[in-house]
């Protein structure tokens, strides 16, 4: 690695902790304003028989009868170093809550990419080399429909088809492998479509370029050719699209828990908002951003390793020199 993209890649990162910082900021000044009393609303409900004295020591504990500063220089010093504070529901840590339906959702967001990648360079091998009369424009057709189609109607399509008819899964068992596999299925099918669409267009462009041609007439196997040569330089608008499909599986995630009846990151945000359980939603909401500025931060620093014509610049931003551009047949030259 140059000293250059060494020196850029530093840049971008500490850019990166700067966004963090600012989006926990701002997390913590909307939840703060949301409408209703969280302490009226929790603490002080008859079904959980706290006592003046014991929801003046949670409040105390919590820091709510602190200013707002105070409150938001506490959290933040807390949150820097891992710790997430208490549930005001429960009075367990937040970051015990989270590690418990955690893996649950890591498991179905990783599989739902897996497929989604899968199924986008399924469709973008088939729309080149397959032929026209076989289904060519039908494959092309692929991901404005699986655009069109929520993933929760996606959800409740496969439990009806493989979960009752079918009885391939019980639905009373959310955490079974096959269960798993078809709500990883209905949450990757929407992002696939977005992946495809991008891969198709590029593929498109970079079969008709010179060095493609070159591929061909040496004989190279269509899988080669497809792999070797088009797949690579076709990749890097895709790696943008794929960042910004996590944040999309994680938010999609809720809602395919939620069908499925899987227990993770969705049911811990639907009981934090139900009962304005503060601590729970400030953290999740946190932790999501941080996720989705670290995938994007990848995504920048991947794209220099993928397209030598791409230079990472202090600036944060990605540019395509005119100077590389001269590169273009000697990075994308025709081996055996």
């Amino acid at each position: 690695m140059s000293h250059a993209y060494l020196a850029g890649a530093a840049k971008r990162i500490a850019q990166a902790n700067v966004v963090i910082l600012l989006a926990y900021v701002l997390t913590f000044v909307v939840v703060s304003i949301l409408p209703g009393d969280p302490i009226t609303n929790v603490l002080r409900d008859p079904q959980n028989g706290f006592g003046e004295d014991e929801i003046k020591a949670i409040i105390a504990a919590q820091g709510l009868d602190q200013p707002i500063p105070v409150q938001l220089w506490t959290s933040l010093s807390h949150f820097v170093v891992g710790d997430l504070g208490l549930s005001m529901r429960s009075s367990r840590p937040v970051a015990t809550l989270i590690a418990e339906v955690l893996p649950s959702t890591l498991i179905l967001s990783s599989a739902a990419f897996a497929i989604a990648l899968l199924l986008a360079v399924t469709i973008g091998y088939g729309t080149q080399f397959v032929p026209k009369r076989l289904g060519q424009g039908l494959l092309r057709g692929f991901p404005s429909f699986f655009l069109s189609v929520p993933n929760f109607v996606i959800g409740l399509v496969l439990i009806h088809l493989f979960g009752f008819q079918l009885g391939l899964f019980r639905v009373i068992a959310p955490n079974s492998f096959w269960a798993t596999c078809f709500a990883a299925v209905a949450l990757g099918i929407p992002v696939s479509a977005r992946i495809a669409e991008v891969l198709i267009a590029n593929l498109d462009k970079e079969s008709e370029q010179e060095y493609a041609a070159v591929a061909r007439g040496r004989g190279l196997t269509q899988m080669r050719l497809f792999a070797k040569h088009l797949l690579k330089p076709s990749s890097l608008p895709v790696v943008t699209v794929i960042a910004l499909a996590i944040g999309e599986l994680l938010g999609g995630s809720l809602i395919t828990e939620t069908v499925f009846g899987r227990t993770g990151i969705g049911s811990l945000v639907q009981r934090a908002v139900s009962t304005q359980d503060l601590p729970v939603l400030q953290a999740v909401v946190s932790l999501a951003a941080v996720v989705f500025v670290l995938v994007n931060l990848i995504a920048d620093l991947v794209y220099p390793l993928l397209d030598p014509r791409v230079k990472l610049v202090g600036d944060s931003r990605v540019r395509r020199t005119t100077a590389d551009d001269s590169a273009i047949a000697s990075s994308a030259t025709v081996t055996s």
